[in-house]
Order: structure tokens, then C-alpha cells, then sequence
């Protein structure tokens, strides 16, 4: 009978802590199987203990005959050769930003040029080994800042940023949006075989005007119907009510910001102690309140929301009478 022998109290000692304490179960089980071998438990007893055959026995004790120790863990294998070369998948890359939606051309295309026959799942895996993930698309905007006037406008605003910080001005970041019953959330935890449905159809616009600060602190103005320069003027009119000290307004150049009519107001905010501060065009990552339109969209108004225009009324008006202290914003 073949038995584990010549073993010194040390090693049993640390046979017995791998047994108990790894966190790889076959080493674990390769240990306790040395340990009763050692305790004079034959080789019949050790199959019918550990539900393997007699040559499996057998390997762990050559195993560890030749790598002591090193023989109870698994040595790394080679795997399987993958199916791609790097050539190969400098292509697929290529094809996949070519048409980012379209996996059965891709296949084609790889069919084609290289004759090798790869699934739907394969492609799923070699484009995410090159960093690709299946996202939503976002919608962009036409043009692109002047590379100088961007930074320019961008450590201006960083200065007043700064004197904000220090208590020497109010910075304020103003734009709209609007909300409808086209539900704004296109992904959801959604059980197997069962898929949440919002109906969408045509629907009033409730428009929302906001200034917003860093602090959390927010003036919103929501009506129903279109905005123009006009109520754009009657807004900042209003909250130039509440100004206490020098205040800067930072908008973007909506027609609607540039208008004669609102251009004509510029001089009277002034005199009140409000500037208006300019983004550069096609820049809205600058404006923080963009931040604040999405949190509502996409965080916190829930699916009740949809369910009629009332429930959609009350959720925006419950996020913006709560926001600073229910609803926040960590800026960076």
C-alpha cells in the first residue's frame, strides 16, 4: 500500500493550516487527503473520502513527491489559443467603428476577409477586451468651441469660481429645459421575461428656468408653454430681487440669451450689481446646471411619473422645492 511518509512536524503543521485556511479549495482538499495518507488511511479509503478515482489519488501524491508544498495548487495552464490574431483584431476594431450597432456585419466581414467563422458572443468578447462596452448613444452637439476662446472662457470661469469660493461674488449657472410624458429612461432592472412598459405619446412641455450655485442653493421658474427672451428677462428680473452682492450669471448663446431684447437688459442687471457671463458656443459641460437637468431625467423622478401629466407636474416640482436638502450635487 502507498502511504505519505517522512513527514516532518513543520510541514504537517503547515499541511494543516492550508487545510483549514486557503482559500482554494483544492488545496485544501489535496492537504487534508496528505494528512490522513500520513494518519494511515489507505488509498480505497481516500477514493471513497474525497468521491475521485484511484488515479487522482495517486497524481496528488506524485505531485507532491516532486513540488512538496507547491504541489497542492494548480499550476497555470496554457488555455485555449485564441482565435484572433492581433491583426485580426486591429481590424475588428476598425469594423466596429465603422458600424458600432451592426455585430452580423462585422461577422460578415470577418468571414470574408480572414475565412474565420466567429459568434455573435466571440465578437461580444474580443471587442471587449479592446475596451468597448454597449452603452447608450448620447446626442451631441453640431459644432465645436474655438480651441482659444474655450480656454480663455474656461480659466475665466475658473477665477470666478475662486472668488466665489472666497465669499467676494455669487456665481450662478442659468440655462432651461423641459419635460414631457417621453419618458426619459431608457434602461431599468427588469426581471426575465418581463418588460416594463411607459406609454408615450403626445404631451404638453413643462419648461423649467433655473439659476443654480454650487452651494445647492436654486431659483427655478417652471411654466407651461414656450420661453423666450422675454420670459428669460422677467426671470433674472426677479431674481435680481434677492441679490445682496456682486453676482455673476453664467449662460450659454441660446438666441434667446442673445436676443436685442435681452441684450438691452444687460446695462439695467448691471447697475443691480448682476453680470452675465458668456460660455463659449457648443461648450454646455462648463454650465453646472446641465448636471441638474440630468439627475432629474435620469436619477430622480421615478416611472409614477409617467403614469399622467399631474403625477409628472408634481415629481418636477417636488425635486426642485426639495432640492439642497433631499435632492444634492457633490461638485468636483
Amino acid at each position: 500500500m502507498r502511504f505519505i511518509e517522512n513527514v516532518s512536524q513543520e510541514t504537517i503543521s503547515m499541511l494543516q493550516r492550508i487545510y483549514k485556511h486557503s482559500k482554494h479549495h483544492r488545496a485544501r482538499q489535496r492537504a487534508h487527503c496528505l494528512l490522513l495518507s500520513f494518519q494511515r488511511h489507505t488509498t480505497t479509503e481516500l477514493v471513497e473520502i474525497f468521491q475521485v478515482d484511484r488515479m487522482t489519488i495517486y497524481h496528488w501524491f506524485h505531485a507532491w513527491e516532486s513540488r512538496r508544498l507547491a504541489g497542492l495548487y494548480d499550476q497555470a495552464k496554457q488555455g485555449r489559443p485564441p482565435k484572433c490574431t492581433p491583426e485580426q483584431k486591429a481590424h475588428i476594431c476598425q469594423w466596429a467603428k465603422a458600424f458600432p450597432k451592426n455585430l452580423n456585419k462585422i461577422s460578415v466581414f470577418v468571414a470574408e476577409h480572414f475565412d474565420l467563422r466567429l459568434s455573435k458572443q466571440t465578437l461580444k468578447r474580443i471587442l471587449k477586451s479592446m475596451a468597448f462596452s454597449w452603452r447608450r448613444i448620447r446626442k451631441g452637439l453640431k459644432g465645436e468651441p474655438d480651441p482659444e476662446e474655450y480656454q480663455q472662457k474656461k480659466q475665466a470661469l475658473h477665477d470666478l469660481q475662486q472668488q466665489a469660493s472666497q465669499g467676494l461674488l455669487d456665481l450662478y449657472y442659468f440655462d432651461e429645459s423641459g419635460f414631457c410624458l417621453t419618458p426619459y429612461l431608457p434602461y431599468a432592472w427588469q426581471e426575465k421575461g418581463r418588460t416594463i412598459m411607459l406609454k408615450s405619446g403626445p404631451s404638453k412641455r413643462l419648461n423649467v428656468l433655473g439659476f443654480l450655485s454650487k452651494n445647492n442653493e436654486l431659483q427655478a421658474y417652471s411654466r407651461v408653454g414656450s420661453v423666450d427672451s422675454d420670459v428669460v428677462v422677467r426671470c433674472i428680473n426677479d431674481f435680481c430681487k434677492d441679490i445682496d452682492k456682486k453676482t455673476v450669471v453664467v449662460m450659454d448663446n441660446s438666441p434667446i440669451h442673445t436676443s436685442e431684447t435681452f441684450q438691452k437688459n444687460i446695462p439695467v442687471w448691471k447697475d443691480q450689481g448682476l453680470d452675465i457671463f458668456y460660455l463659449p458656443k457648443y461648450s454646455p459641460e462648463l454650465n453646472c446646471i446641465e448636471i441638474l437637468w440630468r439627475f432629474i431625467k435620469y436619477e430622480w423622478i421615478e416611472f409614477d411619473a409617467y403614469k399622467s401629466w399631474t403625477h409628472l407636474v408634481n415629481y418636477v416640482e417636488n425635486v426642485l422645492q426639495n432640492f439642497g436638502e433631499k435632492y444634492k450635487i457633490i461638485f468636483g
